[in-house]
């Protein structure tokens, strides 16, 4: 999925996943949010209490800061002396595959030799060299074909001094605004193979599991405070009541008990409609629903059309209706705005209302049941 104008990509999504279920964890951008989170695909069946979601820009800088932090000049010389045992290891390799080639064809040019001067009459001593110069020249074949295979297997070195300065300087480059992300993600993934959201601890803190490509692993533990963070009391406060109280009655009794958001801003029923989503804390279910106003289903049925065409245009503010606390959709059925509504209905090309929408009761409850037993 590209990345959205104005918002930074994650830099480890695609390699990280959960440590619980071992599920793909992915990106997810919430609607007027700048922030990025990661949190777990899964189904809901398999989804467990401890799946994390977790704001990217958490993991991304200690995952960040551990990258820098292990490309450094000191470790670029641990790892140059590394090369060059590996370097002295695969020149005496290919020394030995060179010898054994080398002694392969003496052997069978011995084996050719020992063919041709033999007597054409002695049939079976005749048979007999012949076979084994050909034995000779398949091994021949084998130990040069080990040869190549080796040759090619050999990477260049790099070049020391080059090295050196690119850890010096790495800091500077991953910091400085030329950099594209996708930079910065390519750096990551030449040396980090996977990254793992583990169990936590606590709620305060994020356990994140780094592995490389050489098989060496590291294990951090990155804490969860800061901006747009719900503080421990508040977050009890909304598990304990939110099965019971609409979001602005929450947002009230908060208020009430002197605590405020992460941003340390006072809660509005929004701000506590946030806390929900992000804990999946349900609201309970409220007859919002005021003289005059319908619902989405009950509108839909009016016009005919199906429910989630009315949603999409909610959702992108092109009809009007009234949010209520709980998230509940309620429309004012005023002639003016169901003239409003059947004009939508009127200029799509996809929604065909039916006949029996046209000369109906908007407060019909028989109309009503009509609709859905349809």
């Amino acid at each position: 999925m590209p990345a959205r104008p104005g918002k930074a990509p994650p830099c480890v999504r695609g390699i990280i996943s959960c440590g619980v279920c071992g599920g793909r964890v992915g990106t997810r951008y919430d609607r007027g949010d700048a922030r990025a989170t990661y949190t777990c695909q899964v189904k809901d069946a398999i989804r467990t209490p401890q799946c994390r979601t977790v704001v990217s820009t958490t993991v991304d800088a200690a995952v960040s800061a551990l990258f820098l932090d292990t490309i450094t000049e000191q470790q670029i010389t641990i790892a140059l002396a590394a090369s060059d045992e590996v370097t002295d290891r695969r020149v005496r390799n290919h020394r030995a595959a060179e010898l054994a080639v080398q002694r392969a064809r003496y052997e069978a040019e011995r084996a050719e030799r020992a063919f041709t001067n033999v007597d054409p009459d002695n049939r079976l001593v005749a048979r007999s060299l012949e076979s084994r110069w050909e034995t000779k020249l398949v091994q021949l074949a084998d130990a040069e074909a080990a040869l190549a295979t080796a040759q090619a297997t050999t990477a260049p070195a790099p070049e020391q001094n080059a090295l050196r300065a690119l850890a010096a300087d790495l800091p500077r480059l991953w910091d400085s605004p030329t950099t594209s992300h996708r930079d910065r993600k390519r750096l990551l993934r030449s040396l980090i193979a996977d990254i793992t959201l583990l169990p936590a601890i606590d709620d305060d803190s994020v356990r994140i599991g780094v592995r490389w490509h050489t098989g060496a692993t590291d294990e951090l533990t990155a804490l969860r405070h800061g901006p747009g963070r719900t503080p421990a009391g508040a977050l009890e406060l909304v598990r304990r009541y939110g099965a019971t109280h609409t979001s602005e009655q929450l947002a009230e009794r908060l208020n009430a008990s002197g605590l405020l958001t992460g941003k340390g801003k006072p809660f509005t029923a929004g701000a506590v409609a946030r806390v929900r989503d992000a804990y999946k804390i349900w609201a309970p279910r409220t007859v919002a629903i005021q003289d005059g106003e319908v619902s989405v289903k009950h509108a839909a049925a009016q016009l005919g059309i199906p429910a989630s065409a009315v949603y999409n245009w909610l959702v992108k503010g092109q009809v009007p209706a009234r949010r209520a606390p709980g998230g509940r959709w309620c429309i004012p059925w005023d002639p003016a705005t169901q003239e409003i509504y059947r004009d939508k209905v009127a200029k799509s090309f996809r929604l065909k209302p039916t006949n029996l929408a046209a000369n109906r009761d908007p407060g019909s409850d028989a109309t009503h049941r009509d609709n859905y037993g349809r």
